[in-house]
């Protein structure tokens, strides 16, 4: 019995020095991971497109820019945007470790899982029919038998309609549009004015062109679903599983629904604006006979001693916010004269501040001013000049110029507003004109802009004439 004691005794303590000589030599040998540190600037990849990445009055927007940038923010580093035209050319960049991340869609399929590692959110979106709203509308694929549908030559929604073609046993009438006469933008217009009676697009595509065009459904899927999210390096896991902590995070979340309603949901047809719950006018004004607005004598003070007379200021004002100091863009544009907060900045101003109308105006006049001088060395005469500050107020002074550049480079006048430049802004919707060389600016939606410039001069002359 001693004995059996004794041998157990041993064999515990000999256990107990094998265990502690275990967990010595892993405590020893075991090398701890390095938590990886964030650079002070994030280098970005993405694309320019109407739900990603775009330039808006001077001021850089996009769907995931934002959301990419909010993630920046909550590392407390910078962001550094390269931003290109195609997939293929972001897949190059985040290879060769140009970029860090890429913040827009990625489709995950095979082929890119190769190269990148998939992070973040990840979004569904399908191929859908564009179509007029009204009371007999197609709700299944088969229904397009005998159905003129329009879409862009060479496109994944041309091979798509050509599949789902010989799917249904064929009868569908696919007209194939060259991408140098009309962009998706393009056709999408042409369904909702009546010109062509359907086209195929991206759901995301789609459901942000709702917001232009409300007389259009987009309701109809014709494809299968396609999964897509940010990516990474394949080699930095480290990177993917914090944007994956990110997007998770309930505050995270929230942005992304605020964020979703801006660009997907709310309205942004001309005059559709919200009011500042946090800035709302208490004066009450009574317009006297022969008045424009309530800010005739702020316009007069402001404008006197400069190229624009104060009737150019009232014309301005009226078409930005119908003069009410309290309202806001679906873009984030600000008060009377509907002043980004970035523009704001750059003068000097809190972007709050931007709501008194005094403030406005003279920010308005300061961004007036530098647009004259910006146009001055590329359009002498100073009545057609005027034509193109009111586009660069309204868009930025860069698209403009990528669109003289244009015109000159297709052989349209590049001094010449109307039918000329104007037009010239239009193709820079299409991948062909904004990708083109001589642009710098990258894709923009010209529809605002080109009606914009013709609202403020018919006021502008109606209020000379009156005045």
């Amino acid at each position: 019995m001693m004995r059996r004691f004794s041998f157990t005794v041993l064999l515990l303590t000999t256990l107990a020095y094998v265990m502690l000589w275990q967990a010595c030599t892993t405590k020893e040998n075991t090398v701890v991971a390095e938590p990886h540190r964030f650079p002070d600037t994030l280098r970005v990849g993405t694309i320019y497109s109407p739900t990603t990445f775009f330039l808006y009055r001077g001021d850089t927007l996009g769907y995931e820019y934002e959301r990419i940038c909010d993630f920046a923010a909550d590392k407390g580093i910078k962001v550094d945007v390269t931003a290109v035209t195609n997939i293929q050319a972001l897949i190059k960049l985040i290879k060769e470790r140009k970029v860090d991340v890429l913040a827009c869609e990625i489709p995950v399929t095979a082929e890119y899982n190769q190269h990148v590692l998939h992070c973040g959110e990840t979004n569904t979106t399908y191929q859908v029919l564009v179509q007029p709203k009204r009371s007999r509308m197609l709700r299944n694929v088969t229904q397009l038998v005998n159905k003129d549908v329009y879409v862009e030559a060479g496109s994944k929604y041309e091979s798509r309609l050509k599949n789902l073609d010989s799917e249904i046993g064929g009868g569908i009438r696919i007209h194939s549009i060259s991408s140098d006469t009309l962009s998706i933008d393009d056709l999408i217009e042409q369904v909702s004015k009546g010109i062509i009676p359907y086209t195929i697009v991206d759901s995301d595509i789609a459901r942000l062109n709702q917001t232009y065009y409300n007389n259009i459904d987009v309701n109809m899927e014709v494809s299968f679903p396609q999964r897509s999210s940010w990516a990474v390096n394949i080699n930095d896991d480290w990177l993917a599983d914090s944007i994956d902590e990110w997007s998770r995070s309930e505050k995270t979340q929230l942005i992304t629904e605020d964020l979703t309603k801006r660009y997907f949901e709310v309205s942004k047809n001309g005059g559709s604006m919200s009011v500042s719950p946090h800035h709302t006018s208490t004066h009450n004004y009574v317009l006297r006979p022969g008045d424009l607005s309530p800010y005739d004598s702020l316009f007069r003070a402001n404008g006197h001693g400069t190229r624009f007379g104060w009737q150019f200021l009232a014309a301005i004002a009226k078409v930005e916010s119908n003069f009410n100091p309290d309202v806001v863009s679906w873009a984030g544009a600000r008060g009377l004269m509907q002043i980004m907060p970035s523009t704001a900045r750059l003068y000097g101003y809190n972007p709050d501040d931007i709501y008194d109308p005094e403030i406005s105006v003279k920010a308005a006049i300061q961004t007036l001013r530098d647009l004259d001088s910006f146009f001055a060395p590329y359009i002498a005469n100073p009545m057609e000049r005027r034509k193109f500050v009111l586009a660069g107020y309204n868009a930025g002074a860069g698209h403009i110029l990528d669109a003289i550049k244009l015109a000159e480079k297709y052989e349209k006048d590049p001094n010449t507003w109307y039918g000329n430049v104007e037009e010239a802004l239009i193709w820079k919707s299409n991948e062909k004109y904004y990708s083109d060389p001589v642009c710098r600016y990258g894709y923009f939606r010209a529809d605002e802009t080109v009606n914009y410039v013709r609202k403020v001069e018919d006021y502008y002359n109606q209020y000379q004439f009156k005045h």
